[in-house]
C-alpha cells in the first residue's frame, strides 16, 4: 500500500464515532462543533478524511466530553496516520505504555468485524478462553499485578465473548495440536478448557479444526500465530474496509493490511486448512486429550 496504512485513521473514526454516539451527538451537531459539514464527520468516522487537524479533534474532544485520557490517545491516532502516511508500511505500536487501559486497537478491530480467522500455534484464542485459563497466562506474563488488575481483564475477555450473540459473526479457529498440550494453568484448568472449547466448537458461528503434529505441511509453523479480521460494509458508504492480518508481540502489536501481505497470509489460511482436521475429527481428538488431562 503505497500510500502507508490505512489503520490509525481508521482506528481514530471507530473511536471518534463511539464517544459521539456516546454523548448521543448527531453527527451534524459535531459538524456545528468544528465548522464543517456532516459529511466531513461521516467521513472521519469511516476513517477517509484525508486531513483531519488537531484543532478538529481537540473541537470534538470538547464536544463530546471526552477525558483527557481519551483525547491523548485520539491525537496519538492522530500523529501515527501522518506518521504511517510517511512511512509507507505497515503500522506496528507497542502499546505496553503508550495505550490507555480501557482501550485497545485489537479490541476495536474485533468489534468491527463480521469474520476472523485466527490460527494458532502455542495458546488458545482470547474469544474462547476460560476464565480460569486466560488469569494463569496473565500471572505468567504479569506475577506483579495486582489481583484488581488481573480481574479487571478477566471481566474484559468476558464481555469480548459477547461477540458470538451477533449471528452476523464468524470465528474460524486453527490450531496446532500443541496449543491443546501445552499446561497452562495445570490439568484441572486444562480439562475445563478443552470442554469449553468442544462446547464452542458446536455454536452455529463458530468453526473449529486442529492441525495435528503428523500434518503433511509445517507451512503454520512457518507462518506463526496470527489473526485474520473481515469487515463489513458500511451502509452509508459502501465500501469495504480491507482487511487486517494482526500478529501480536511480546512488546508490541503488528497490523498488516498491505494488499500483498493479505495475499499471503489469504494463502496461508488455505494451506493450513488443507492439512487441518476436519470438525468431527477435532472433536474426537479434543475430546481425547481432555479425558488425559482428568486422569
Amino acid at each position: 500500500m503505497a500510500g502507508g496504512s490505512t489503520l490509525p485513521k481508521r482506528a481514530l473514526g471507530r473511536e471518534l464515532r463511539r464517544l459521539r454516539e456516546r454523548g448521543g451527538t448527531s453527527q451534524a451537531a459535531a459538524a456545528r462543533a468544528i465548522e464543517v459539514s456532516p459529511q466531513t464527520i461521516g467521513r472521519m468516522e469511516d476513517g477517509h478524511a484525508s486531513r483531519p487537524t488537531s484543532l478538529q479533534i481537540n473541537g470534538l474532544c470538547d464536544r463530546y466530553g471526552a477525558s483527557d485520557e481519551e483525547r491523548r490517545f485520539l491525537l496519538d491516532l492522530l500523529e501515527d496516520s501522518r506518521t504511517a502516511k510517511q512511512s509507507g508500511g505497515g503500522w506496528w505500536r507497542a502499546y505496553a505504555d503508550d495505550i490507555p487501559r480501557d482501550f485497545n486497537h485489537y479490541l476495536g478491530l474485533e468489534a468491527a468485524a463480521c469474520r476472523m480467522t485466527s490460527w494458532q500455534i502455542t495458546l488458545l484464542p482470547g474469544l474462547l478462553q476460560t476464565p480460569e485459563y486466560r488469569r494463569a497466562i496473565i500471572w505468567a506474563a504479569h506475577p506483579d499485578w495486582p489481583t484488581a488488575d488481573v480481574e479487571r481483564r478477566i471481566e474484559l475477555a468476558g464481555l469480548r465473548q459477547e461477540k458470538f450473540r451477533d449471528n452476523t459473526f464468524r470465528l474460524d479457529v486453527l490450531l496446532s495440536e500443541a496449543a491443546l498440550r501445552h499446561h497452562v494453568g495445570g490439568p484441572g484448568v486444562m480439562a475445563d478448557q478443552l470442554l469449553h472449547l468442544m462446547e464452542a466448537s458446536a455454536w452455529p458461528n463458530v468453526s473449529l479444526r486442529v492441525v495435528p503434529y503428523d500434518a503433511r505441511s509445517p507451512i503454520g509453523l512457518v507462518v506463526r500465530s496470527f489473526v485474520f479480521l473481515e469487515f463489513p460494509v458500511p451502509s452509508n458508504t459502501r465500501i469495504a474496509e480491507p482487511p487486517v492480518a494482526y500478529v501480536e508481540g511480546y512488546t508490541g502489536d503488528l497490523y498488516l493490511e498491505r494488499t500483498g501481505e493479505i495475499a499471503q497470509y489469504t494463502e496461508a489460511i488455505r494451506s493450513i486448512t488443507r492439512v487441518a482436521l476436519d470438525e468431527q475429527e477435532t472433536r474426537d481428538l479434543v475430546a481425547r486429550i481432555a479425558k488425559e488431562y482428568q486422569l
